[in-house]
């Protein structure tokens, strides 16, 4: 009978890049160390834990972050973000000395933090290490809402104090803020599990035939044009995100958020990506080496950083948010699709951090 590690992981759910980031790096703790397992502390869904690792884990639901409030994919909700800040922050002392207790019931020997400050107060609380995993944080993010509403200076100050606290401090490429860490990574992203022909023939799309992957990350979009699509017969668009089962409408692919199909598998096999410009699509984009159509966020801080580093590093055509809603963007496809894909052999940020992760359990004391 194996006798497992524990680690616990605190998981902010604004939208899937920070979940898919942090079953990236797990998957890739567990293949250095099968003995180790996962107490998941989040709001992100069970099922996409469910469907990103193979890993043993437990998952508790619990609010560990705001984040931003989203009116969709692209767009923040301020007055709601300012009003739920007000009333998460600062934390509540028993709710955090609740949570440590779980933890420390659980046996967690420390707690890696995907920028949900939360994790970083509960470790301290429960005397373990805590572990930054960021390419932002918060603080850094609300900075750039101030003139929109000055009550935002003081979640920054708090928040500042205790993203300073963390043990550890690990970033991401594309880093939004690059500072003096114990760790600095190139992007994190799941690995492909599948051949793209294998997912190919389930999708019922022939090695020639050019597919499109559309994504808005973890927001539903209303794909307005779609109706146009449905005479490009050359050309295949598998549509991420929808609240409808998997299905082929002619040479439209509607993909639910859970599937049977292991999603950084279909962006693989595809010939392209067109999406939000997110941590996650950006970081399985660059290991696919797949041409991207990527979108901005205006206001978002992010998005600036995250654009350069595409535009640096990836095969990218930049769109807009009105582009993508109303078909226009068809126009240019065969641009996008005529860029060159490109084949990677760095290693992947999942494993760099899963190795030093695993040199801190193995030192003594």
């Amino acid at each position: 009978m194996t006798t497992f590690q524990h680690i616990a992981y605190f998981v902010s759910p604004h939208g899937f890049g920070h979940a898919a980031r942090s079953a990236a790096v797990m998957e890739a703790l567990q293949a250095l160390d099968p003995t180790l397992r996962f107490e998941i502390f989040t709001q992100a869904p069970h099922w996409f834990f469910d469907e990103s690792l193979t890993a043993p884990f437990g998952y508790h639901a619990l609010l560990t972050d705001i984040g931003l409030v989203q009116k969709d994919s692209l767009t923040e909700d301020l007055p709601q973000t300012v009003a739920r800040l007000n009333q998460f922050l600062p934390f509540d002392g028993k709710h955090i000395q609740n949570i440590a207790h779980q933890v420390r019931k659980l046996g967690c020997q420390l707690i890696i933090c995907d920028i949900a400050p939360m994790g970083i107060v509960v470790a301290y609380e429960a005397g373990i290490p805590a572990i930054l995993v960021e390419n932002f944080t918060w603080d850094w993010i609300y900075e750039g809402y101030t003139d929109y509403d000055a009550q935002l200076n003081k979640h920054i100050a708090y928040l500042q104090k205790i993203f300073k606290a963390a043990d550890y401090h690990i970033q991401t490429e594309p880093i939004c803020q690059p500072q003096t860490v114990d760790l600095t990574t190139l992007p994190v992203s799941r690995k492909v599990r599948a051949a793209p022909a294998k997912i190919r023939q389930k999708l019922g799309i022939a090695d020639e035939v050019k597919m499109i992957l559309l994504t808005m990350g973890g927001a539903v979009w209303d794909y307005t044009f779609l109706e146009r699509l449905k005479n490009q017969g050359d050309l295949y668009l598998v549509v991420a995100g929808n609240n409808r089962p998997l299905q082929s409408q002619g040479n439209i692919i509607n993909l639910p958020r859970a599937s049977d199909i292991f999603y950084p598998d279909i962006l693989n096999a595809c010939d392209a990506v067109i999406g939000k410009a997110g941590y996650s699509t950006i970081a399985e984009v660059y290991h696919a080496g797949v041409p991207f159509g990527y979108i901005g966020r205006p206001r978002f801080r992010e998005s600036l950083v995250l654009m350069n580093y595409i535009q640096a590093k990836i095969s990218g055509l930049p769109f807009t948010g009105a582009q993508l809603q109303n078909g226009s963007w068809l126009s240019r496809a065969a641009e996008l699709l005529a860029l060159p894909r490109i084949r990677r052999n760095e290693v992947n940020g999942a494993d760099q951090i899963a190795d030093f992760i695993c040199r801190l359990l193995a030192a003594p004391g």
